[in-house]
């Protein structure tokens, strides 16, 4: 199958896993366009919001569409790490003995929603460390390993709310996206009333399964990317660090920077969203819309942000600016194409020079004219 095929195909399926999607949740384009992204990509995505506004429905409906065991575990502030990755129980077999047998978590699934991941102890959050990074398991020194695809949808609550506790830098760094899930408009709320008004169920039906996901990834490894789109991404990474010489503007807002992940996040997620778009290359596009969600939860900003109101994605929208201005240059001086630039230059310098001698002639003129009627008068 050539590649033009196979881009076709790829995009039509992903026109059906999000039509799917559209009959259990109103609105949320952006949301479900960039969970999907995840999922191919391979990588966990955390969902900030505020409770009620879908999120549980969102990947119940996932795992509907996409054929994948679905499973559910609810954060609180007892939870145990075992309650999470399962425990050795000792059982007695048909012949009396005793043995030890390994009891799974509700981690072992291909699709798992941790609800309000931030309202439970660090303890217990660090169990989602390993699993979430490597996809597998460590109990009693044996090691059990996930299936594929593996993919962890985190909620949580604001960190203004009661009883929540922030997430450490590490395992924050493990997710793929932060996406904010915003309270819907007036018309999307009348939405969720009257649909919930017929069924609180999920009526999407399955599109594709676990096998298609994995071929799908597959096929995104494959999508070419330039080097010039590739030094962008990076040198956009590299911005949000401070501490460097090459520092822009912008960077006096961080306190600090992006993690390695975030450029290898960027590219992996591009191809996916490439693909999506019916593209077979990574464009400039890509990277600037998938900015937001690979670095908002993976920079800090710091008081002078906080002094003059702004938040995150304004840091990042100004990083993107700070880093597409010389990126431009570099590109139109490549080549050969400085002679052209200057060309340019040169010619509106010389436009601009005989504007203002016109205009500096017709002044004279009018003055003159002036001048010439108070002496008849």
């Amino acid at each position: 199958m050539e590649n033009s095929e196979k881009v076709k195909k790829f995009s039509e399926s992903i026109s059906k896993i999000t039509d799917e999607l559209h009959k259990d949740v109103v609105g949320q384009d952006d949301i479900i366009e960039n969970v999907i992204v995840a999922i191919i990509a391979g990588g966990n995505v955390l969902l900030e919001g505020v409770p009620g506004v879908g999120k549980t429905r969102l990947v119940r409906s996932l795992g509907r569409v996409l054929r994948l065991p679905f499973s559910r575990i609810q954060f609180t502030p007892d939870l145990m790490p075992s309650d999470v990755t399962g425990t050795n129980v000792i059982e007695k077999d048909a012949n009396g003995n005793m043995n030890t047998v390994f009891r799974k978590g509700p981690i072992f699934a291909n699709l798992v929603l941790a609800d309000e991941i931030n309202r439970a102890t660090p303890k217990t959050q660090s169990a989602m460390l390993e699993v979430m990074q490597e996809h597998k398991v460590t109990v009693a020194k044996q090691t059990y390993k996930l299936e594929e695809p593996f993919f962890v949808l985190a909620t949580e609550n604001p960190i203004e709310q009661d009883g929540t506790y922030p997430l450490p830098e590490a395992q924050m760094d493990r997710f793929m996206f932060k996406l904010v899930v915003k309270f819907p408009s007036v018309e999307e709320l009348a939405g969720i009333v009257n649909m919930t008004q017929i069924t609180l169920e999920e009526t999407a039906e399955p599109v594709v399964d676990g096998k298609t996901i994995l071929e799908m990834r597959e096929l995104a490894k494959s999508v070419p990317v330039l080097d010039e789109v590739l030094n962008y991404a990076v040198t956009l990474v590299s911005n949000t660090h401070p501490e460097l010489d090459s520092k822009v503007p912008s960077a006096k807002y961080i306190k600090y920077g992006a993690s390695p992940r975030a450029a290898q996040a960027l590219i992996t997620c591009a191809k996916v969203r490439a693909l999506m778009k019916g593209n077979y290359n990574v464009s400039y596009e890509d990277i600037n819309a998938l900015a937001g969600p690979v670095l908002r939860h993976r920079i800090k900003i710091n008081y002078n942000a906080i002094n003059e109101k702004l938040s995150v994605d304004d840091v990042i929208k100004m990083l993107i600016d700070d880093t597409r201005k010389p990126h431009k240059l570099s590109r139109m001086f490549k080549d050969g194409e400085a002679d052209e630039a200057s060309e340019h230059e040169e010619e509106d310098e010389k436009s601009t020079a005989k504007k203002e001698k016109k205009a500096k002639k017709e002044k004279l003129k009018k003055d003159k004219g002036e001048n010439d009627s108070q002496a008849q008068e």
